[in-house]
Formats: C-alpha cells, structure tokens, sequence
C-alpha cells in the first residue's frame, strides 16, 4: 500500500512589522570597543523575537557585556502598552569601591535613560533593576583580588525606529564600563571586531526574513 501524503506545512510569515524591526536592529552601529552578534532569542516570551549580544573590550580585557530582545506580539501586551518591547541586559565590572555608594544604582539606571533620550528612542512604560555586586575571597582563595561588578536589567515600550534603542543599548554598554562619550560631531565608525555576526537569531516564524 502506497505511503499516505501529507500535505506540507509551511511555517506563517513573520509579520511586516516585526521583519522591518529586525532590519533595524542589524542596521545600528557601535563604537568599536563592542563586539555585537546575533544571538538566539527567547521562544516563548512573544510569538516573534530577536536578540543580539555584545562584549565590550578594553586594551584587550573584556570588561562588559550584554544583551537586548526585542519582542513582538501582534495581538499586543497590556503590559507592554503595545506590541513590541526591548528587554536589555548589561553588565560591567567596576571598582569594589563603588559598590558602597549609595547613588550607583539610580547612576545605573540613568545611563539607559540618558541613552535612550541621546540616540531620540522614545518609549514608554520603563521598567527595571539596578544590582551591584562584590566578590571577596578568604582563605586558599584569599590571594584573588577583590572584584565588583554592576547588572542592569531592563524593558521598555519602544516607538519608531529600532536603531536608535539598540544603539542606546549599545552606549549604555559602553557608559557602564567607563568608557568616555564620543565627542560630538565624530563619527562612530565599528572596527572590524565591532561588526555584527553573521548567524541567525529570533523565534517564530520567518524571522529576520524579507
């Protein structure tokens, strides 16, 4: 008896919305001490995402890194106040003495404000954390040097163009760090190890197509 057919199922498009997103963020630039690749992103969060991660890197040490998912349901989120959302993650090492200063995580948290309002990325409904952790080693460890570092988890409702949120993304990286701000006026130009990966990301159907 013949085998039955079956007819085949192709997956449903990614929606025009969600595709002109992902051209966005693959379009943002960075400084050249970033190193940004795609990154698989959350299945099940939203029926569309894609992701990107990033090192920063100073004289050769990688003191920073991170990650943004951008989000889209097309039915929209209460929660999001609309139909997409940027989730962002940094984190960077900084000195242990810091981690005392009462002031550092509200700093923190006004570097992805000050970004965001710097790159033009309107958004609403914000919403995050700031921690500051320190490391002392005792005993047979007690030779490794003291190390803090700062974590900053964040969402928020993005408006318009996707480049200019991951560009912000990519400065609160940067700010984080320690890194000073580009003059006004200079170009940011990525370095052959600023530029983006090649490998694909997202979940849902058809992402990153068209």
């Amino acid at each position: 008896m013949a085998a039955s057919e079956h007819p085949r199922i192709e997956p449903t498009a990614a929606p025009v919305e969600f595709r002109r997103a992902v051209r966005q963020m693959r379009s943002a630039t960075y400084r050249p001490e970033l190193f940004v690749e795609e990154m698989p992103a959350p299945q099940r969060i939203a029926p569309f995402a894609s992701a990107l991660s990033a090192d920063v890197t100073v004289a050769g040490d990688d003191v920073g890194s991170g990650r943004i998912v951008v989000l889209h349901d097309p039915a929209g989120n209460d929660a999001w106040d609309g139909t997409f959302r940027c989730v962002a993650y940094a984190r960077a090492e900084i000195d242990p003495e810091q981690v005392t200063d009462p002031m550092l995580a509200g700093v923190g948290w006004s570097w992805l404000t000050e970004a965001l309002e710097a790159h033009g990325a309107e958004y609403g409904a914000p919403s995050g954390s700031v921690t500051c952790v320190s490391t002392e080693s005792f005993g047979g460890m007690s030779d490794e040097p003291a190390a803090a570092h700062l974590e900053i988890r964040a969402s928020w409702s993005p408006v318009g163009d996707l480049t200019a949120h991951v560009e912000a993304w990519g400065e609160l990286l940067c700010t984080a760090v320690g890194l000073p701000p580009v003059p006004e006026g200079v170009a940011t130009i990525p370095s052959r190890r600023g530029q983006r990966g090649t490998s694909g990301s997202g979940s849902g159907p058809g992402v990153g197509s068209g």
